[in-house]
Protein backbone atom coordinates (compact mmCIF):
# COMPACT_ATOMS: atom_id res chain seq x y z
CA UNK A 1 0.00 0.00 0.00
CA UNK A 2 1.35 3.47 -0.83
CA UNK A 3 2.45 5.84 1.92
CA UNK A 4 -0.17 8.47 0.99
CA UNK A 5 -2.94 5.84 0.91
CA UNK A 6 -1.98 4.65 4.40
CA UNK A 7 -2.09 8.24 5.65
CA UNK A 8 -5.47 8.80 3.99
CA UNK A 9 -6.88 5.62 5.51
CA UNK A 10 -5.63 6.61 8.94
CA UNK A 11 -7.18 10.07 8.64
CA UNK A 12 -10.47 8.54 7.57
CA UNK A 13 -10.57 6.19 10.55
CA UNK A 14 -9.24 8.50 13.26
CA UNK A 15 -10.12 11.96 12.02
CA UNK A 16 -6.55 13.25 12.21
CA UNK A 17 -2.93 12.32 11.99
CA UNK A 18 -1.52 11.28 15.41
CA UNK A 19 0.26 13.90 17.47
CA UNK A 20 4.02 14.33 17.65
CA UNK A 21 6.01 11.93 19.78
CA UNK A 22 6.19 12.15 22.74
CA UNK A 23 3.69 14.42 24.54
CA UNK A 24 5.58 17.31 26.02
CA UNK A 25 5.12 16.81 29.74
CA UNK A 26 8.62 15.35 29.24
CA UNK A 27 11.41 14.93 31.74
CA UNK A 28 9.88 16.96 34.52
CA UNK A 29 6.55 15.14 34.73
CA UNK A 30 8.29 11.83 34.26
CA UNK A 31 10.30 12.65 37.38
CA UNK A 32 7.04 12.42 39.30
CA UNK A 33 4.79 10.19 37.24
CA UNK A 34 6.86 7.75 35.20
CA UNK A 35 7.29 5.30 38.04
CA UNK A 36 10.52 3.76 36.76
CA UNK A 37 12.46 6.95 37.36
CA UNK A 38 11.02 7.98 40.72
CA UNK A 39 9.01 4.97 41.84
CA UNK A 40 5.99 6.99 41.28
CA UNK A 41 -11.37 28.10 13.73
CA UNK A 42 -10.82 30.58 11.38
CA UNK A 43 -11.69 29.44 7.83
CA UNK A 44 -8.69 28.72 5.62
CA UNK A 45 -10.01 31.12 3.00
CA UNK A 46 -9.35 34.04 5.30
CA UNK A 47 -5.62 33.50 5.09
CA UNK A 48 -5.75 33.12 1.34
CA UNK A 49 -7.35 36.55 0.91
CA UNK A 50 -3.96 38.21 1.16
CA UNK A 51 -2.59 38.63 -2.37
CA UNK A 52 0.93 37.25 -2.51
CA UNK A 53 3.32 38.69 -5.08
CA UNK A 54 6.15 36.98 -6.88
CA UNK A 55 8.62 39.10 -4.91
CA UNK A 56 7.16 38.03 -1.57
CA UNK A 57 7.75 34.28 -1.89
CA UNK A 58 10.72 33.34 -4.02
CA UNK A 59 10.72 30.11 -5.94
CA UNK A 60 13.87 27.98 -5.67
CA UNK A 61 15.11 29.16 -9.07
CA UNK A 62 14.99 32.75 -7.82
CA UNK A 63 17.19 32.02 -4.81
CA UNK A 64 20.93 32.47 -4.72
CA UNK A 65 22.43 30.60 -1.79
CA UNK A 66 24.65 32.96 0.21
CA UNK A 67 26.94 31.43 2.83
CA UNK A 68 28.88 33.54 5.31
CA UNK A 69 32.65 33.14 5.27
CA UNK A 70 33.59 35.25 8.28
CA UNK A 71 34.16 38.32 6.09
CA UNK A 72 30.99 38.83 4.08
CA UNK A 73 28.80 37.18 6.67
CA UNK A 74 29.10 35.08 9.83
CA UNK A 75 30.96 31.86 9.12
CA UNK A 76 28.81 28.74 8.87
CA UNK A 77 25.59 30.71 8.46
CA UNK A 78 23.32 31.12 5.44
CA UNK A 79 21.59 34.36 4.48
CA UNK A 80 17.79 34.12 4.62
CA UNK A 81 16.51 37.04 2.54
CA UNK A 82 13.18 37.43 4.29
CA UNK A 83 9.85 38.25 2.69
CA UNK A 84 6.21 37.29 2.85
CA UNK A 85 4.80 33.77 2.98
CA UNK A 86 1.85 31.72 4.11
CA UNK A 87 2.68 30.42 7.57
CA UNK A 88 1.11 27.21 8.85
CA UNK A 89 -0.83 24.75 6.74
CA UNK A 90 -4.32 23.68 5.74
CA UNK A 91 -3.03 20.35 4.43
CA UNK A 92 -4.87 17.18 5.35
CA UNK A 93 -1.67 16.18 7.18
CA UNK A 94 -1.77 19.31 9.33
CA UNK A 95 -2.59 19.18 13.03
CA UNK A 96 -5.08 21.73 14.44
CA UNK A 97 -2.21 23.76 15.93
CA UNK A 98 -0.81 24.33 12.40
CA UNK A 99 -4.05 25.82 11.07
CA UNK A 100 -5.00 28.00 9.33
CA UNK A 101 -2.38 29.07 6.81
CA UNK A 102 -2.09 32.82 7.27
CA UNK A 103 0.05 35.66 5.86
CA UNK A 104 3.27 36.57 7.60
CA UNK A 105 6.45 38.41 6.76
CA UNK A 106 9.96 38.17 8.20
CA UNK A 107 12.98 40.42 7.79
CA UNK A 108 16.27 39.10 6.46
CA UNK A 109 18.63 37.28 8.85
CA UNK A 110 21.52 34.83 9.01
CA UNK A 111 20.88 31.25 10.16
CA UNK A 112 23.17 28.37 11.07
CA UNK A 113 23.49 26.10 8.05
CA UNK A 114 23.05 23.13 10.39
CA UNK A 115 22.27 22.24 14.00
CA UNK A 116 24.76 23.27 16.66
CA UNK A 117 27.06 20.26 16.89
CA UNK A 118 28.64 18.41 19.79
CA UNK A 119 32.01 19.93 18.90
CA UNK A 120 30.62 23.46 18.90
CA UNK A 121 28.80 22.99 22.19
CA UNK A 122 31.94 21.48 23.75
CA UNK A 123 33.89 24.65 22.93
CA UNK A 124 31.20 26.73 24.64
CA UNK A 125 31.32 24.58 27.77
CA UNK A 126 35.14 24.64 27.82
CA UNK A 127 35.18 28.43 27.51
CA UNK A 128 32.50 29.17 30.10
CA UNK A 129 32.26 26.19 32.44
CA UNK A 130 28.53 26.07 31.73
CA UNK A 131 26.53 23.26 33.36
CA UNK A 132 23.42 22.18 31.45
CA UNK A 133 19.97 21.68 32.90
CA UNK A 134 20.25 17.90 32.62
CA UNK A 135 23.46 17.96 34.69
CA UNK A 136 21.84 19.83 37.59
CA UNK A 137 19.55 18.62 40.34
CA UNK A 138 15.99 19.56 39.26
CA UNK A 139 14.46 22.62 40.89
CA UNK A 140 11.08 21.88 42.46
CA UNK A 141 9.60 25.28 41.57
CA UNK A 142 10.21 24.75 37.85
CA UNK A 143 8.87 21.21 38.11
CA UNK A 144 5.76 22.19 40.02
CA UNK A 145 4.31 24.47 37.32
CA UNK A 146 4.16 21.52 34.89
CA UNK A 147 2.10 19.39 37.30
CA UNK A 148 -1.54 19.38 38.47
CA UNK A 149 -2.20 21.76 41.37
CA UNK A 150 -1.65 20.09 44.72
CA UNK A 151 0.93 17.58 43.50
CA UNK A 152 3.06 16.80 46.57
CA UNK A 153 6.73 17.55 46.50
CA UNK A 154 8.78 14.37 45.94
CA UNK A 155 11.56 13.40 48.36
CA UNK A 156 14.95 14.99 47.75
CA UNK A 157 16.35 11.59 46.83
CA UNK A 158 14.03 11.52 43.83
CA UNK A 159 15.24 14.85 42.44
CA UNK A 160 18.30 13.67 40.54
CA UNK A 161 20.09 15.02 37.49
CA UNK A 162 19.22 13.30 34.22
CA UNK A 163 17.16 13.51 31.07
CA UNK A 164 14.61 11.79 28.86
CA UNK A 165 15.97 9.00 26.63
CA UNK A 166 14.30 7.13 23.81
CA UNK A 167 14.73 3.43 24.62
CA UNK A 168 12.27 1.90 22.18
CA UNK A 169 10.54 -1.44 22.60
CA UNK A 170 11.37 -5.02 21.58
CA UNK A 171 8.01 -5.58 19.89
CA UNK A 172 5.11 -3.53 18.50
CA UNK A 173 3.00 -1.85 21.17
CA UNK A 174 -0.10 0.38 21.23
CA UNK A 175 0.93 3.98 20.59
CA UNK A 176 -1.19 5.61 23.29
CA UNK A 177 1.37 5.29 26.11
CA UNK A 178 4.70 6.97 25.31
CA UNK A 179 6.21 5.81 28.62
CA UNK A 180 6.72 2.45 26.91
CA UNK A 181 9.50 3.89 24.76
CA UNK A 182 10.70 6.93 26.72
CA UNK A 183 12.44 6.78 30.07
CA UNK A 184 13.92 9.30 32.46
CA UNK A 185 17.54 8.19 32.85
CA UNK A 186 19.67 9.57 35.71
CA UNK A 187 23.03 10.67 34.36
CA UNK A 188 21.82 11.30 30.80
CA UNK A 189 23.11 14.62 29.44
CA UNK A 190 24.64 16.12 26.30
CA UNK A 191 27.88 14.15 26.77
CA UNK A 192 25.93 10.97 27.53
CA UNK A 193 22.72 11.32 25.49
CA UNK A 194 21.59 7.75 26.10
CA UNK A 195 22.61 7.59 29.76
CA UNK A 196 25.84 7.40 31.77
CA UNK A 197 27.05 4.32 29.88
CA UNK A 198 26.89 6.13 26.51
CA UNK A 199 29.08 8.87 25.02
CA UNK A 200 29.53 11.03 21.94
CA UNK A 201 32.96 9.75 20.92
CA UNK A 202 33.29 10.04 17.14
CA UNK A 203 30.16 12.21 16.94
CA UNK A 204 31.62 15.71 16.90
CA UNK A 205 29.63 16.45 13.74
CA UNK A 206 26.29 15.24 15.14
CA UNK A 207 23.70 17.67 16.55
CA UNK A 208 24.13 18.29 20.25
CA UNK A 209 21.03 16.95 22.03
CA UNK A 210 19.85 16.75 25.65
CA UNK A 211 19.90 20.55 25.80
CA UNK A 212 17.05 22.59 27.28
CA UNK A 213 15.74 25.95 26.07
CA UNK A 214 17.78 27.56 28.82
CA UNK A 215 20.93 25.81 27.56
CA UNK A 216 20.28 26.86 23.97
CA UNK A 217 19.70 30.46 25.06
CA UNK A 218 22.93 30.51 27.05
CA UNK A 219 24.96 29.20 24.12
CA UNK A 220 23.39 31.63 21.65
CA UNK A 221 24.06 34.60 23.94
CA UNK A 222 27.69 33.56 24.40
CA UNK A 223 28.09 33.40 20.61
CA UNK A 224 26.50 36.83 20.10
CA UNK A 225 23.49 35.27 18.39
CA UNK A 226 19.93 34.29 19.30
CA UNK A 227 17.30 31.60 18.73
CA UNK A 228 15.03 32.10 15.71
CA UNK A 229 11.44 33.17 16.09
CA UNK A 230 8.87 30.64 15.01
CA UNK A 231 8.08 32.67 11.87
CA UNK A 232 11.77 32.96 10.96
CA UNK A 233 12.25 29.23 11.46
CA UNK A 234 9.31 28.25 9.24
CA UNK A 235 10.20 30.74 6.50
CA UNK A 236 13.75 29.40 6.43
CA UNK A 237 12.63 25.75 6.58
CA UNK A 238 10.44 26.20 3.52
CA UNK A 239 13.47 27.14 1.43
CA UNK A 240 11.40 29.33 -0.90
CA UNK A 241 8.75 26.67 -1.61
CA UNK A 242 5.34 28.17 -0.88
CA UNK A 243 3.16 25.72 1.10
CA UNK A 244 5.12 22.64 0.01
CA UNK A 245 4.51 19.60 2.21
CA UNK A 246 8.21 19.05 2.87
CA UNK A 247 11.27 21.29 2.99
CA UNK A 248 12.30 19.86 -0.40
CA UNK A 249 8.93 19.63 -2.18
CA UNK A 250 5.85 17.44 -2.38
CA UNK A 251 7.34 13.95 -2.60
CA UNK A 252 8.59 12.36 0.60
CA UNK A 253 11.35 10.47 -1.22
CA UNK A 254 11.78 11.97 -4.71
CA UNK A 255 13.04 9.32 -7.13
CA UNK A 256 13.37 7.01 -4.14
CA UNK A 257 15.94 9.27 -2.46
CA UNK A 258 15.84 9.72 1.32
CA UNK A 259 15.85 13.44 2.15
CA UNK A 260 15.97 13.52 5.96
CA UNK A 261 16.89 11.43 8.99
CA UNK A 262 13.47 10.17 10.08
CA UNK A 263 12.29 6.76 11.21
CA UNK A 264 10.39 6.08 8.02
CA UNK A 265 12.78 4.89 5.34
CA UNK A 266 15.64 4.51 7.82
CA UNK A 267 14.41 1.73 10.11
CA UNK A 268 13.42 -1.81 9.21
CA UNK A 269 11.12 -2.18 12.24
CA UNK A 270 7.84 -0.33 12.86
CA UNK A 271 7.97 2.50 15.41
CA UNK A 272 9.00 2.21 18.26
CA UNK A 273 10.64 -1.21 17.87
CA UNK A 274 14.43 -1.29 18.04
CA UNK A 275 16.66 -4.26 17.39
CA UNK A 276 19.32 -4.72 20.10
CA UNK A 277 21.37 -6.92 17.74
CA UNK A 278 21.57 -4.04 15.27
CA UNK A 279 22.89 -1.60 17.84
CA UNK A 280 19.76 -0.78 19.80
CA UNK A 281 18.01 2.58 19.70
CA UNK A 282 18.38 4.80 16.67
CA UNK A 283 19.84 8.29 16.83
CA UNK A 284 21.13 11.36 15.06
CA UNK A 285 23.17 11.43 11.87
CA UNK A 286 26.08 13.78 11.04
CA UNK A 287 24.89 17.26 10.06
CA UNK A 288 24.81 17.73 6.31
CA UNK A 289 24.19 14.04 5.57
CA UNK A 290 21.13 14.92 3.49
CA UNK A 291 20.73 17.58 0.76
CA UNK A 292 20.19 21.18 1.94
CA UNK A 293 17.02 23.10 1.14
CA UNK A 294 16.72 26.10 -1.17
CA UNK A 295 18.50 28.42 1.28
CA UNK A 296 21.40 26.04 1.86
CA UNK A 297 20.12 24.81 5.24
CA UNK A 298 20.63 21.16 6.21
CA UNK A 299 18.29 19.12 8.42
CA UNK A 300 15.61 21.75 8.84
CA UNK A 301 13.35 18.76 9.32
CA UNK A 302 14.40 15.42 10.77
CA UNK A 303 17.50 14.49 12.77
CA UNK A 304 16.69 16.52 15.91
CA UNK A 305 13.89 18.83 17.02
CA UNK A 306 14.92 22.47 17.31
CA UNK A 307 14.16 25.05 19.99
CA UNK A 308 12.80 28.40 18.80
CA UNK A 309 12.26 31.58 20.77
CA UNK A 310 8.45 31.85 20.93
CA UNK A 311 6.17 30.84 23.75
CA UNK A 312 3.84 28.09 22.56
CA UNK A 313 0.10 28.51 22.20
CA UNK A 314 -1.86 25.78 20.44
CA UNK A 315 -4.24 28.43 19.08
CA UNK A 316 -1.65 31.02 18.03
CA UNK A 317 -2.19 30.61 14.29
CA UNK A 318 -5.94 31.01 14.70
CA UNK A 319 -5.34 34.17 16.72
CA UNK A 320 -3.01 35.61 14.10
CA UNK A 321 -5.40 34.77 11.25
CA UNK A 322 -8.34 36.29 13.16
CA UNK A 323 -6.46 39.58 13.43
CA UNK A 324 -7.08 39.95 9.69
CA UNK A 325 -3.75 41.55 8.87
CA UNK A 326 -0.25 40.62 7.87
CA UNK A 327 1.83 39.39 10.81
CA UNK A 328 4.97 41.47 10.27
CA UNK A 329 8.06 39.88 11.81
CA UNK A 330 5.96 38.26 14.58
CA UNK A 331 7.67 37.28 17.82
CA UNK A 332 4.90 35.07 19.17
CA UNK A 333 2.50 35.31 22.12
CA UNK A 334 3.26 36.57 25.61
CA UNK A 335 2.15 33.38 27.34
CA UNK A 336 1.62 29.65 26.85
CA UNK A 337 -1.58 27.70 26.33
CA UNK A 338 -1.86 24.01 25.50
CA UNK A 339 -5.06 22.08 26.30
CA UNK A 340 -3.85 18.93 24.54
CA UNK A 341 -1.28 17.72 27.06
CA UNK A 342 -3.05 15.48 29.61
CA UNK A 343 -2.10 16.08 33.22
CA UNK A 344 -0.28 19.34 32.51
CA UNK A 345 -1.89 22.70 33.38
CA UNK A 346 -3.06 24.39 30.18
CA UNK A 347 -1.00 27.51 30.91
CA UNK A 348 2.18 25.70 31.97
CA UNK A 349 5.23 27.41 30.42
CA UNK A 350 6.20 25.94 27.05
CA UNK A 351 8.41 27.07 24.20
CA UNK A 352 7.94 26.13 20.58
CA UNK A 353 9.99 23.28 19.11
CA UNK A 354 10.11 22.64 15.38
CA UNK A 355 11.35 20.26 12.71
CA UNK A 356 10.78 16.74 13.99
CA UNK A 357 13.54 14.20 14.54
CA UNK A 358 14.96 10.79 13.77
CA UNK A 359 11.93 9.32 15.56
CA UNK A 360 9.28 10.86 13.31
CA UNK A 361 7.23 8.39 11.31
CA UNK A 362 3.87 8.22 9.56
CA UNK A 363 2.28 5.96 12.16
CA UNK A 364 2.79 8.30 15.11
CA UNK A 365 4.50 11.55 14.14
CA UNK A 366 4.44 13.44 10.86
CA UNK A 367 6.44 16.39 12.15
CA UNK A 368 9.12 16.32 9.45
CA UNK A 369 7.15 19.08 7.71
CA UNK A 370 7.92 22.84 7.83
CA UNK A 371 4.54 23.73 9.37
CA UNK A 372 4.57 21.11 12.14
CA UNK A 373 4.96 22.52 15.66
CA UNK A 374 4.67 21.58 19.30
CA UNK A 375 5.24 23.04 22.75
CA UNK A 376 7.91 21.81 25.14
CA UNK A 377 8.76 22.54 28.77
CA UNK A 378 11.69 25.03 28.59
CA UNK A 379 13.70 23.00 31.13
CA UNK A 380 13.17 19.72 29.30
CA UNK A 381 16.12 17.81 27.82
CA UNK A 382 15.60 14.89 25.43
CA UNK A 383 17.72 12.63 23.25
CA UNK A 384 16.14 14.01 20.07
CA UNK A 385 16.11 17.75 20.88
CA UNK A 386 18.73 20.29 19.78
CA UNK A 387 18.85 23.78 18.22
CA UNK A 388 20.40 26.20 15.75
CA UNK A 389 20.93 29.96 15.95
CA UNK A 390 20.26 33.09 13.92
CA UNK A 391 21.92 36.50 13.71
CA UNK A 392 20.59 39.82 12.47
CA UNK A 393 22.64 41.64 9.86
CA UNK A 394 22.97 44.60 12.26
CA UNK A 395 24.41 42.30 14.93
CA UNK A 396 26.85 40.85 12.40
CA UNK A 397 28.03 44.31 11.32
CA UNK A 398 28.43 45.36 14.96
CA UNK A 399 30.48 42.24 15.62
CA UNK A 400 32.67 42.98 12.60
CA UNK A 401 33.31 46.54 13.76
CA UNK A 402 34.17 45.35 17.25
CA UNK A 403 36.61 42.77 15.86
CA UNK A 404 38.25 45.34 13.60
CA UNK A 405 38.54 47.80 16.48
CA UNK A 406 40.10 45.13 18.70
CA UNK A 407 42.55 44.20 15.96
CA UNK A 408 43.50 47.85 15.43
CA UNK A 409 43.99 48.34 19.17
CA UNK A 410 46.18 45.26 19.41
CA UNK A 411 48.28 46.40 16.46
CA UNK A 412 48.74 49.92 17.84
CA UNK A 413 49.87 48.51 21.22
CA UNK A 414 52.77 46.62 19.66
CA UNK A 415 56.15 48.27 20.39
CA UNK A 416 57.91 49.75 17.36
CA UNK A 417 61.33 48.45 16.38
Amino acid sequence: MSRRKRIAQHETSSGKVPAASPPTRGRRTFLLWAGAALGVSVAAGGAMSWAMTRNDAASPRDIKVVMGDGVRGPEGMAWIPGGGFLMGSDSRMAQPNEKPAHPARVHGFWMDAHHVTNAQFRRFVAATGYVTTAERKPDWETLRVQLPPGTPRPPESALVAGAMVFVGTDKPVPLQDYSRWWRFVPGADWRHPGGPDTNIAGKDDHPVVQVSFEDAQAYAKWAGKRLPTEAEWEFAARGGLEQATYAWGESFAPNGKQMANVWEGEQAQPFPVVNPKAGGAVGTSPVGTFPPNGYGLSDMTGNAWQWVADWYRADQFRREAAAGKLADNPTGPSDSWDPADPGVPVQAPKRVTRGGSFLCNEAYCLSYRPSARRGTDPYNSMSHLGFRRVMDESAWQASRRASQHQLASTTSDKPSR
